[in-house]
């Protein structure tokens, strides 16, 4: 039996301005209970969900605003199914970090909950969203409680600079996205004669002829591509970055990056093939320069928060590689490694934060090192999480590096032999941060102390969950295969990117 979408969407954030308007410890018990619920649900929709099945899946479509043809329509399938999953698990862990924090290290803790269940509500609503204003409506409220996330609870002395240019920046590619939704809305309508509407099935329904996708195309490939970040327009990052409390950067770069490479495949390959196609080799070459520019700049910072950064910016070039090899293997490839991308960096800041309080709360790896020793479950774990972040072979992020570049082999060759260089650069940071943060001479200021039970609480879950993808990336694939094949179907037939025992395949019947 399923439940209205509406409700695990919202839950998050009506538990959490419930909690705000009571005293005690009330916000930070709702919180957990709202993201705890959410939770509980996308684990039961993976458990009840029906591969075999076309379409969507616990489908809730209400008209909204019938003068603009703007649908309340949320659906689940294969290619938000465990990034649904993602976002709801990451989110439930840094609540649980988050509460955990003193009134000291967390003031006002009822308005910061409040901001953080709105947040998730906002990327389960883009998620689910199978309307496109509705997306781009959620797209841009998820990202209005970390504006004020960061710039409330953020250092005092540098906040307001970095939400000034992360607004700026953001703002750009929403507007340029704005622009491009309602063409597509308004174009669509009038080449069809019917009314307006923004459903994606009845934008799919007509499509949009060659000229008008490419300069649509390229407006959404710049808001994607800016919320990421990706090279070379993730000039707010470093900042932003800097300025986050940790629980809230980790659910950042966990969970809203994957949104921004989600639309390539839920709006962009689907609705405008032809330009996807024209577009290939620019995608392709610009997803190149992030894995070989962020590796780079990953390996030569000492700032654990930007090593950490940057890699992300390398990791999410090789899935926008995997959505523009144009074919079934990497995409399933790109899914796969938003999921296990969020699984992996989420605990790395959560490790970073563990060791600069060990190490006087200094967060550069010049400060730390030498208590490998001394914490070994602490240093385990992090040892778990460094080999998935390189993905090593049997690691969670293995099976996803393997398809993205097996997809894009078959695609382009040598975009594939080039980008083999940032599997190498990947070992070169991830090993140069845990050396240096574990091994190596002792940190003048680090005390040398193991895992405790609260700091255990947020970490080992975290943990096992990549030990669980890793030995059984299967789960994924196998029900998320059908329909994110579909949504490159088209472009990879214009293309002609699809391996030869999927081009000799019969072609199946779009989902209507």
């Amino acid at each position: 039996m399923s439940i209205p979408l509406s409700i695990p969407l919202w839950l998050p954030a009506a538990a959490a301005f419930v909690g705000m308007l009571l005293p005690g410890v009330a916000s930070r018990a709702l919180a957990v209970l709202g993201a705890l619920a959410t939770f509980a649900w996308s684990i039961w929709a993976i458990a009840d969900f029906d591969r075999a099945a076309r379409g969507l899946q616990d489908l809730t479509d209400q008209m909204w605003i019938r003068q603009l043809g703007i649908h309340y329509k949320l659906g689940v399938d294969g290619l938000n199914l465990f990034l649904i999953a993602l976002a709801a698990f990451i989110f439930l862990m840094c609540v649980i970090w988050a509460a955990m924090k003193s009134e000291a290290d967390l003031p006002r803790p009822g308005l910061f909950f409040f901001f953080f269940g709105l947040a998730e509500s906002g990327v389960l609503g883009a998620l689910m969203a199978q309307d496109l204003a509705l997306f781009v409506l959620f797209f841009d409220l998820m990202l209005l409680p970390f504006l004020f996330l960061t710039g409330i609870w953020g250092p005092e002395s540098t906040r307001i600079a970095a939400i000034t240019k992360l607004f700026i920046y953001t703002l750009v590619g929403s507007l340029l996205m704005l622009a491009a939704a309602i063409a597509t809305g308004v174009l669509v309508s009038q080449q069809s004669g019917h009314d307006l509407s923004f459903a994606f099935s009845d934008l799919a329904a007509f499509p949009l002829p060659k000229g008008s996708q490419e300069w649509i195309f390229l407006c959404f490939a710049a808001a994607f591509w800016v919320k990421m970040p990706a090279f070379p327009v993730h000039g707010w990052m470093p900042d932003g970055y800097r300025n986050m409390p940790m629980p809230v950067l980790a659910v950042f770069s966990a969970v809203l990056s994957k949104v921004a490479a989600y639309g390539f495949l839920r709006i962009v390959t689907p609705l405008f093939p032809d330009a996807s196609a024209h577009f290939q080799d620019l995608m392709l070459v610009l997803a190149l320069g992030s894995i070989l520019y962020g590796s780079a700049m990953a390996f030569t910072t000492t700032d654990t928060r930007l090593i950490l950064g940057y890699s992300s910016i390398a990791q999410l070039g090789f899935i926008t590689l995997g959505v523009f090899a144009l074919n079934g293997d990497g995409a399933q490839g790109a899914i796969i490694q938003a999921v296990n991308h969020g699984l992996v960096v989420a605990p790395a800041f959560v490790i970073v934060a563990y060791l600069a309080d060990r190490a006087g709360g200094s967060e550069d790896i010049r400060d730390m090192g030498g208590i490998a020793f001394r914490a070994p479950v602490l240093a385990g774990l992090f040892l778990i999480v460094s080999l998935a972040t390189l993905a090593m072979p049997g690691s969670s992020n293995f099976a996803g590096e393997f398809l993205i570049l097996l997809g894009v082999f078959h695609s382009k060759l040598v975009i594939a032999a080039i980008a083999f260089t940032g599997v190498g650069m990947a070992a070169v940071y991830a090993l140069r941060l845990f050396i240096r943060a574990m091994h190596n001479r002792v940190g003048t200021e680090v005390a040398s102390r193991d895992l405790n039970l609260r700091e255990g609480l947020v970490l080992v879950p975290l943990v096992a969950v990549i030990l669980f993808f890793a030995l059984y990336p299967q789960l994924a694939l196998h029900k998320g295969e059908p329909a994110i094949t579909r949504s490159v179907q088209a472009a990879s037939e214009i293309s002609g990117s699809q391996p030869p025992q999927q081009a000799a395949a019969p072609t199946a019947a779009p989902t209507p």
